[in-house]
């Protein structure tokens, strides 16, 4: 039974329908697999502790709105939002979470209430940590992120979700501060990902993929993953 607790009364719906709504869709960014522009939101907040950001809550994409308009004014497809209470911690986007590689390695924002405990955030951690990365589920200051950028640490950036898949980020803007990730283009780490992700393949590199969307039998032993095509990518 779903209970639904009103003022002064309660009422059960003793009927009631689950339904899934299957359907095609295209790329979720007009850029399709090209790396996209992100800005960083200094003023506005998304989430607090003690609220609905860590869950799957229309109220959170309510809230984000006014940011997203500023960032597509200036010309940025999605906002980079900092924790509410500081205004100084990177947390995540808003329509994926979001890892960044520095020095060779993976930083993302710790669930602690206000970050979506997304599926494929999960995913990505354990795969990346099966693979020897060092994952930090750690605070990361905007300060120190754009740092990165300049002195050429900031190796890739990339969002996981389950519309977004695995999104490259080519671009961030705080304030009046820009830096450029890795030329513009996706990474080699952030492309792997996407192809395991994107055709399903276990994360066995002799039963993966050569390129994105080529499957390997997997009556093949050899492994096929390292092939040197990249996907041309253009800003």
């Amino acid at each position: 039974e779903i209970g639904v607790r009103l003022v002064g009364s309660e009422m059960c719906i003793r009927d009631s329908k689950f339904m899934i709504i299957c359907c095609p869709v295209g790329a979720y960014y007009a850029a399709g697999l090209n790396p996209v522009k992100i800005l960083v939101e200094d003023e506005l907040v998304r989430a607090v502790k003690g609220g609905t950001g860590f869950t799957k809550c229309g109220g959170n994409y309510a809230g984000s709105i006014l940011g997203q308009v500023k960032a597509e004014k200036l010309g940025y497809a999605q906002v980079l939002w900092l924790d509410g209470e500081h205004r100084k911690y990177v947390e995540e986007v808003g329509t994926m979470n979001i890892m960044f590689k520095i020095a060779g390695e993976i930083y993302t924002a710790p669930i602690e209430g206000t970050v979506l405990p997304g599926v494929t955030r999960d995913s990505m951690i354990h795969l990346l940590r099966d693979w020897g990365y060092k994952v930090n589920e750690t605070r990361l200051s905007v300060d120190d992120l754009m740092k990165a950028g300049h002195d050429g640490t900031l190796e890739e950036v990339f969002g996981t979700g389950t519309a977004a898949v695995i999104s490259p980020v080519g671009e961030l803007r705080y304030k009046d501060d820009v830096v450029t990730v890795n030329n513009f283009e996706i990474g080699e780490l952030t492309q792997k990902l996407y192809c395991l992700l994107y055709t399903s393949d276990a994360a066995d590199e002799e039963d993966s993929v050569d390129i994105c969307g080529r499957r390997n039998s997997k009556k093949k032993k050899k492994k096929q993953i390292n092939g040197t095509n990249k996907i041309k990518t253009t800003k």
